[in-house]
């Protein structure tokens, strides 16, 4: 994820821009003239919203931006611009519509809850002229090196569908990525984009399909992909993460912490999933790491970022607090591998002692992984290993090597069985591909009966648990 933090790529977003002012204070009394509370507004301030969120969370992960959208001649308007421009965002695709009212949402918040919002703002649809002249600009910025183009629908009438069909088809002539957080009831506007990002309530009044459970959350993931034409269909189930269209459902889980407010967490997806995309990232990565960005802000107060450091430091405790859990007694595998099989994630297995942990597993075991979704890993109890190697063996006890296992980026699920072969846990998983080291070439490996595929790994040469135990042993005669 590191990589990340370095890069600086360049994306286009377009849509609805407005400014998102706060009044916070504390509620400590009642009105004597109403029975309404009496806020003291301690402090205030104004961050960009809607599509500008959007720009927000892509400045903060270090993207250079340009911004497309309509705006009015009011003092709104001019504070708006100069916000962007102090954050280094590109606004030659800025366009001044007379009469038009910039939208300015102010919310009032007291002791952590929002109480009231007020908005100004026009939401009918942009004048022709403006469309045009937004579409020529648009054109030009897509000649200078933009690498992703994000579309930010709020419904305030900028993404006309004139506007949004245009933006799709300059940006395919191109062969550059278009994704859509949409807005509405009505898709056909961003028919033919490359990806949309709806939550499930926007999904379900989309598509006409009420999602309650998995099957009706794939009819209606598919219905997207392909009525609009699309290369991928993301619908966002808030704590339970994504679930991915594309030639199958595929669901991206996440874990959230404590959630303050969710406001801005779809802008904050939108934007991880394009400079990840724009980055080279695939899919999965990308909605893994956008997970964890969401993750993040619901944590905090109002339209929010994440940072690189804080999307790192969140996967970090995500990870340590859920490694002991990696480690899976049969029966709870056997209700994981049910539900991974229900996701349509495919299965990866191999097994081994992994006695004293070195550089041939890692990469051993990081190549299984790259041949599915979820690898889970069979470790030989103390009592197999030592019929296996001797009784000098293990090195190590079975939680310890069971716990180093399981705290590896390439490992999901480490089970220990004591039989001498995993054929009975190759049966219950039911792998779709089963891995095995380089050495079984041409000879009979256990479960091949069961699983879809066998895949073999060459080991990395001069790396072995055996050798470093013999270098141990002639360091200590030498002694």
């Amino acid at each position: 994820m590191r990589r990340y933090a370095e890069a600086k790529p360049k994306l286009l977003v377009v849509g609805d821009l407005m400014i998102d002012h706060y009044l916070w204070g504390k509620a400590d009394r009642i009105s004597p003239e109403a029975p309404v509370a009496v806020i003291d507004v301690e402090r205030e301030n104004e961050v960009l919203g809607g599509a500008g969120n959007v720009v927000n969370n892509l400045v903060a992960l270090g993207a250079r931006v340009e911004v497309a959208s309509v705006i009015g001649p009011d003092g709104n308007g001019k504070r708006l611009r100069s916000m962007l421009e102090d954050r280094g965002v590109g606004t030659q695709a800025l366009i001044v519509e007379a009469g038009r009212n910039t939208t300015r949402k102010s919310r009032v918040i007291a002791s952590h809850q929002q109480v009231v919002r007020f908005d100004s703002e026009t939401r009918k649809a942009i004048e022709p002229e403006s469309e045009v002249q937004l579409l020529q600009r648009i054109e030009r910025l897509l000649e200078a090196g933009i690498e992703t183009v994000l579309i930010s629908d709020y419904g305030k009438g900028v993404l006309t569908q004139a506007l949004t069909q245009g933006v799709i088809r300059a940006a395919k002539r191109r062969g550059i990525r278009v994704m859509v957080d949409p807005k509405g009831r009505d898709y056909s506007k961003y028919r033919g984009a490359t990806a949309i990002t709806p939550n499930r309530k926007e999904a379900s009044e989309a598509t006409g399909i009420a999602i309650v459970d998995r099957e009706s959350l794939k009819k209606a993931g598919f219905r997207l992909k392909e009525e609009l034409g699309l290369e991928r269909a993301i619908i966002t189930l808030s704590e339970e993460g994504m679930a991915i269209f594309g030639e199958e459902m595929r669901i991206i889980p996440t874990v959230a912490r404590e959630v303050y407010d969710v406001t801005g967490a779809g802008d904050t997806v939108i934007a991880t999933l394009g400079f990840v995309r724009a980055c080279g990232g695939e899919i999965d990565e990308a909605a893994r790491i956008a997970n964890a960005a969401a993750a993040v802000v619901v944590g905090k107060l109002g339209s929010a970022t994440a940072s690189w450091e804080e999307i790192i430091a969140y996967e970090a405790s995500l990870h340590e607090a859920t490694t002991g859990m990696r480690i899976q007694s049969r029966e709870t595998l056997a209700e994981t591998v049910r539900r991974l099989k229900a996701e349509g994630r495919r299965i990866v297995f191999t097994n081994g002692c992994f006695d004293i942990l070195h550089l041939g597993h890692v990469r051993y075991l990081e190549r299984a992984k790259s041949f599915g979704d979820v690898l889970i890993v069979g470790l030989n109890s103390d009592s197999s290993v030592r019929k296996l190697k001797g009784p000098e063996r293990p090195v190590n006890t079975q939680e310890d090597r069971a716990y180093i296992l399981a705290a590896l980026e390439s490992v999901d699920y480490v089970t220990i069985f004591e039989e001498e072969t995993p054929y009975e846990l190759i049966r219950m998983i039911e792998p779709d591909v089963l891995v095995k080291g380089g050495d079984y070439e041409g000879k009979e490996v256990v479960g091949r009966d069961i699983a879809g595929e066998v895949r073999l790994v060459e080991f990395v040469e001069g790396k072995s648990t055996t050798s470093l135990i013999e270098k141990m042993r002639k360091a200590k005669r030498d002694e």
